[in-house]
């Protein structure tokens, strides 16, 4: 019997892409795509091609037309982030089973202010936060706070300096993400400066989920003089601390609270219109509360990423990973594995 061919759809490394130190591909880029294809060749069911080419993607695809498609451009089409949901959307116009969210749900959770708002209709504990427009001028921020972009992923525009205590630094951080994203609104949080959590799903709400162990972000290497927090550089630069001395593991925290936050992330999992996967980003506050900071549809699929990390707790390999991601979404298009 002929095995299923998959059809990897991924960035384009030939291609600029600003979110990258440099604005290119750096060798980490091309270990973590090497590793992907090590990975998915251990799964014996499946034979894979890979479709990376920009320039070409869009005629490939109507003129080829895969019978299934591993959505992993998390680049977006031609490396801009804004433009991830267009791939979905051309799977969708085509008619081509795929893997992973959809462009309406992809769009709407772009939008971390949306996000907020959906958890909070549900009861879901959220930070409180302000929604400041590019033109806002700011005024009656509480501080300590945290600024950051309200459109984009990959930690885009946080750094350090995105926690700030008073209205100069406020003020600085305001200039710096404009200069850096002109045009683009913000959000400005209260400050959760406590443990940091993770919770992955794989599967759908009509075959039910597998809710990998909860994953805890370990900051204790990490220089007591520098802000707890996971920047850009803590996923771009190896010579910075946040990239070396921070590390994961399983969550040490009570069953019931694992419980409800698993609870909570079914709910925003189906209300969102989320599928096959996602990642839930928590962060506790000052008293110990836990709140909801991020929902990532289509999270990072790397091997060293918080999902293969999740699944690394369970004794999942890499390949385990991605199997289970693949057969989720095989089920939901085909109604089998």
């Amino acid at each position: 019997m002929t095995r299923p061919l998959v059809s990897v759809l991924m960035g384009d490394p030939r291609l600029p892409d600003e979110s990258k130190p440099g604005g290119r591909y750096t060798p980490d880029d091309f270990e973590q795509i090497d590793r992907l294809k090590s990975a998915l060749e251990e799964i014996a069911d499946y034979r894979f091609d890979y479709l990376d080419d920009h320039s070409r993607l869009l005629d490939d695809l109507r003129t080829r037309r895969p019978a299934f498609a591993l959505n992993f451009c998390d680049t977006g089409f031609r490396n801009q982030a804004s433009l991830e949901l267009h791939v979905a959307s051309y799977l969708e116009m085509l008619g081509i089973p795929y893997s992973g969210t959809g462009p309406v749900a992809l769009g709407l959770c772009y939008d971390k202010a949306l996000v907020c708002a959906v958890a909070h209709s549900l009861g879901i504990a959220v930070p409180r936060e302000r929604f400041l427009r590019p033109d806002e001028p700011l005024s009656d921020l509480e501080y300590p706070a945290f600024i950051k972009p309200n459109r984009g992923d990959g930690s885009v525009g946080i750094t350090a300096e995105s926690i700030v205590h008073d209205a100069r630094e406020a003020a600085a951080c305001l200039e710096r993400l404009h200069a850096l994203l002109p045009n683009e609104s913000l959000v400005a949080q209260e400050l959760l400066d406590g443990d940091e959590y993770g919770v992955g799903i794989v599967g759908n709400p009509a075959d039910g989920f597998t809710l990998l162990p909860v994953l805890e972000v370990d900051y204790s290497a990490l220089d007591p003089s520098l802000p707890r927090l996971l920047d850009y550089s803590s996923k771009t630069d190896p010579s910075s601390p946040y990239w070396t001395d921070i590390r994961f593991r399983e969550a040490r925290i009570d069953e019931s609270m694992k419980a409800r936050m698993g609870e909570w992330c079914q709910l925003l999992f189906q209300r969102l219109g989320l599928r096959d996967y996602a990642r839930f980003d928590f962060r506790a506050d000052a008293n110990g509360a836990i709140k909801l900071m991020e929902v990532n549809p289509n999270p990072a699929w790397c091997w060293d990423g918080k999902l293969a990390h999740m699944a690394g707790l369970m004794g999942e390999r890499h390949s385990g990973l991605l199997r289970l991601i693949i057969e989720a979404a095989r089920r939901r298009c085909f109604g089998k594995s």
